[in-house]
């Protein structure tokens, strides 16, 4: 048995010292995982790189502050002694009974109206407090800005030490103003919480200087303006955690050296062959997962509108798949982004739709544009808008759309995934489409995420996801097998799902 000692560098970093040299070795071993497509990189084939991540540094004996508890872990499967220096906590991942509504701001309400608190937001806040340090996975419409607005009420009445400011990092401008917008609705009713004055975004264009006690940034913003600028702060939000894997952000937060409380939301975590290594950076970033609630039971809470997915396999004759049913990945694509057959039974099935309708691309010219100018000619005749949204529509532009379309019926939306997957909350949307294929279980999951909010009428939500048969014999082309990805994911999270082969010629 050997000791392993504990002890905080900084809010971001722990330093882990052992005299037996071989457990700091096997802590190195531990906290590695090979990362996906290792064996392909220049890198790993000129023996520069082993392929594996490392979240303990073994040169350094340092580890970040996130995994504390899976050092625990690891020193009882070893049976050696932890010794945490004094300030230091093993995380309480107990289900505790929960406290949080004597920590709670009642003065909270959205359109003027008050806003109930749900038990597994009450749940979720409590733990967070509690823990200092957790990442809250929590899906698309159980009201994580809530959750994000209450720890933050509370954080300004409980600061520690000169540290006061908090800063909330975002993926895009958009949601920069969402947030805004949410906070301010939130705090409307609250005498103690000015927004206009306790809030101030950063992003390109915007001041940079000001007194405001929060800071709601893009990561992209953020990340120019130094190590030294983040030591202001005592606290930090991570919404869209699961981006946080990223170099720039993961820097981010190590220069986060002040800011003891540290909480990432996301609505799920990435998938595939980089799970797990993907898990526990966000967790070195933020601290352990914590599952506040999922899909299906807000769905089953009728929190959510009911979901019905259709996958529609497209079959293709014969001589278009000898043709193309052995083509390369991007060729695949190619062809069908511009397979004309294709591109009208799009058409043809959004004006069959009633309600307002999101259709998602992956490419702007090859795809999204010729789908919006078809759409336009069919719909031409009739009283339905058709709005295009790409990387280049402006922020400002892309809200007055999702403003314009919560108050219509019949709208459609052609939106990149890039746009409009992540982070857009639309109250009045009814069907939506993929038009391009993906197997990426975070962009899936938040595009369906996008209709999920019940609308007055509490009309369902129909997810019409297209997949496209052009496999031959035995083999199965790529955008089937995605597809196929996709159908389990449909399953593991217990959504109404349906298979329907579909012709076309």
């Amino acid at each position: 048995m050997a000791i392993i000692h504990v002890n905080k560098i900084d809010e971001a970093h722990l330093r882990i010292t052992c005299e037996d040299r071989s457990v700091l070795h096997e802590l190195d071993d531990f906290f590695s995982f090979f990362s996906a497509g290792y064996q392909f990189s220049p890198a790993f084939k000129r023996r520069q790189w082993d392929g594996k991540r490392h979240e303990f540094n073994l040169r350094n004996q340092t580890l970040p502050s996130g995994l504390l508890h899976h050092l625990k872990s690891y020193s009882d499967s070893r049976k050696h002694q932890l010794d945490l220096a004094p300030g230091l906590k093993l995380p309480d991942l107990s289900e505790a009974e929960s406290a949080a509504t004597d920590k709670l701001y009642d003065a909270v309400g959205s359109d003027g109206k008050p806003l109930e608190i749900r038990d597994y937001q009450e749940d979720a806040i409590d733990h967070a407090i509690r823990n200092e340090k957790v990442l809250l996975v929590s899906p698309t419409g159980s009201g994580k800005s809530l959750i994000i607005y209450q720890l933050l009420r509370w954080y300004l009445d409980h600061v520690r030490d000169s540290h006061k400011r908090a800063i909330i990092i975002v993926p895009t401008t958009a949601l920069v103003e969402q947030m805004y917008k949410d906070f301010s609705d939130y705090s409307s009713e609250d005498k103690d919480f000015d927004a206009q004055s306790m809030l101030h975004r950063i992003y390109s264009g915007q001041e940079k200087e000001t007194d405001a006690p929060i800071i709601i940034t893009t990561w992209q913003s953020a990340v120019t303006m130094g190590p030294k600028w983040f030591e202001q702060f005592g606290a930090v939000f991570g919404d869209e955690a699961h981006l946080f894997k990223a170099q720039s952000l993961t820097k981010i937060m190590s220069w986060l050296k002040n800011a003891w409380f540290r909480i990432g939301t996301t609505g799920t975590l990435p998938g595939g062959e980089d799970a797990k290594v993907n898990k526990l950076v966000l967790e070195g970033c933020f601290g352990p997962v914590y599952q506040v609630t999922t899909t299906h039971e807000l769905i089953s809470a009728d929190v959510l509108a009911q979901l019905k997915i259709h996958m529609l396999v497209l079959k293709y004759p014969e001589s278009i798949r000898k043709e193309y049913g052995n083509l390369e990945y991007q060729e695949e694509l190619d062809f069908l982004t511009s397979y004309e057959p294709r591109n009208r039974f799009i058409t043809n099935l959004i004006a069959d739709l009633k309600g307002n309708t999101l259709i998602l691309y992956q490419f702007v010219e090859k795809h999204g544009e010729p789908l919006f100018e078809a759409v336009k000619k069919k719909l031409k005749d009739t009283k339905r808008k058709v709005y295009f949204v790409s990387g280049e529509v402006d922020t400002e532009e892309r809200e007055r759309i999702r403003n314009l379309v919560e108050k219509e019926e019949g709208s459609v939306i052609i939106a990149s995934f890039g746009t409009f997957s992540t982070g857009i909350n639309i109250k009045n949307l009814h069907n939506i489409i993929f038009a391009s294929p993906t197997k990426s279980q975070i962009r899936v999951l938040q595009s369906i995420g996008r209709g999920l909010r019940k609308t007055e009428d509490e009309r369902p939500t129909t997810v019409y996801d297209i997949a496209d048969d052009l496999s031959r014999k035995n083999s199965k082309n790529y955008t089937l097998t995605h597809g196929i990805e996709r159908a389990k994911i449909y399953s593991k999270e217990k959504f109404d799902f349906q298979v329907h082969e579909v012709p076309i010629s």
